[in-house]
């Protein structure tokens, strides 16, 4: 008997251990302390053994820069949230009232202090710069030097990225082309190096076996479309247009490009690609994350499937959410209207469709006596039709709880900075297919 209840809990660690190294995209995402990871436009650095996941610090109810936050995990999947290391500053480019985006942070190999660079802004897009912040320490407090210098004036460009050549060369990518070389220390710009023809905004850049692949989005806003890539064997180009790299029509598996972590795995080197969905006006709690890994050999690159659910460790594809499931086929665009049920304990997941009539829900979790939890917007949002998970929530003990769904009567829509083009949800839809409840954790 004892050997019997031995063998099931050992089994039952090793379920947790592979469990824990299982990336969920599409769904709200929490850290230690049971707070929604909120890291958008981001990029990580693989450094002192540990992942150090750096991104925009959004709200819920404004598009002005809150902060920038830095998070660390030594699998991908577990995140400890570290402090925000870049926060609002009294006055100038990061100052209250401004935009703050893109945030990209490199270690430069001739001092050793983190460089960090990142597009600053008015609130109306009218006031470009890319601002340049340090620290000593990967999570310490940055020092905000404001914009960087190229010929001894600020680079006045808005979209941007960051890649750290095999050499230790630094460069900043630029939206429609722009490559510039960063200077010894990272400070300032040195050289501009290249201009790639035909490239739109949120560009990304990795190297495999000697060829350099870039990723960039068509502009449409915080609206999804079909990311497309280059190759070249040299930075300086020249640079080929190759199409996308996602199957057509997906756009980009509902994402937009911001940053490739290579992945050392088993003697290989695999480009995990990292994207936002993002989800106006509410992209603190709505807003979430597609990691995904890449397929490159040679000039082609493919992700040629979604996972929904998928092993960090091994980068292979996993079942998704199992367990009680119960079917709903709930459907309501009236605010107000809820879908409710109770569950004893541990984790509560949501499945539902999305469309171009989707809206917003709340999801919240409460004891049974009416204590709320914790209470989030889900959005129901996409332009192409869709179906999937859409809620995971945190570990709870054993007990009752009681999970319930909300229509706000509200939407995800936004407008292109000109105010000229209307982008989002046409409709208030929360359409909750099934709900799946699983075990608590031993």
């Amino acid at each position: 008997m004892v050997r019997i209840i031995l063998l099931w809990i050992m089994s039952s660690l090793l379920c947790l251990a592979a469990n824990a190294q299982v990336i969920h995209n599409g769904i709200p995402w929490f850290d230690e302390q049971g707070n929604i990871i909120n890291a958008h436009g981001a990029c990580i650095v693989e450094d002192g053994g540990r992942y150090w996941l750096f991104g925009e610090y959004k709200s819920d109810e404004s598009n002005a820069f809150p902060g920038f936050g830095c998070y660390s995990s030594a699998d991908l999947v577990n995140w400890r949230f570290e402090r925000i290391v870049l926060p609002v500053q009294k006055d100038g480019i990061l100052g209250p009232d401004r935009v703050g985006e893109r945030v990209k942070v490199m270690k430069c190999p001739k001092t050793g202090e983190y460089v960090m660079l990142m597009h600053a802004d008015d609130l109306g897009y009218n006031d470009p710069y890319i601002g340049i912040a340090t620290s000593p320490t990967i999570n310490g407090d940055y020092t905000l030097h404001g914009p960087i210098l190229f010929d001894g004036k600020p680079l006045r460009h808005w979209d941007m990225g960051t890649f750290q050549d095999t050499d230790g060369k630094g460069y900043l990518l630029i939206h429609h082309g722009p490559i510039y070389r960063l200077s010894d220390d990272y400070r300032s710009i040195e050289a501009k190096v290249a201009h790639v023809e035909g490239m739109g905004e949120s560009p990304a850049m990795f190297k495999k076996n000697g060829l350099y692949y870039l990723l960039t989005s068509n502009l449409t806003s915080w609206e999804r479309n079909d990311n497309y890539y280059f190759t070249a064997s040299s930075i300086e180009g020249p640079w080929k247009k190759q199409g996308y790299f996602c199957p057509e029509g997906t756009l980009t598996w509902n994402s937009q490009s911001t940053f490739v972590l290579p992945l050392r795995r088993d003697n290989d080197t695999i480009p995990m690609y990292m994207g936002d969905r993002w989800s106006y006006p509410h992209q603190a709690s709505a807003a979430t994350y597609v990691w995904l890994p890449m397929k490159a050999e040679g000039e082609k690159l493919a992700i040629p499937e979604y996972w929904d659910a998928w092993n960090a460790a091994k980068a292979e594809k996993k079942l998704s959410i199992q367990g009680r499931e119960q079917v709903h086929n709930w459907i309501s665009d009236k605010k107000g209207d809820c879908l409710e049920r109770e569950f004893d304990g541990g984790r509560i997941a949501v499945v539902g469709k999305t469309d171009g009539n989707g809206g917003y829900a709340t999801i919240s979790i409460s004891y049974a006596n009416g204590k709320v939890l914790d209470k989030l917007f889900v959005d129901f949002y996409s332009k192409i039709p869709d179906e999937g998970l859409r809620f995971v929530s945190k570990n709870y003990p054993k007990g009752k709880y009681r999970l319930r769904i909300e229509v706000t009567g509200t939407q995800s829509a936004w407008y292109n900075k000109k105010k000229t083009i209307r982008y989002g949800s046409h409709g208030y839809l929360v359409n909750v297919t099934k709900t799946i409840e699983m075990e608590a954790d031993v």
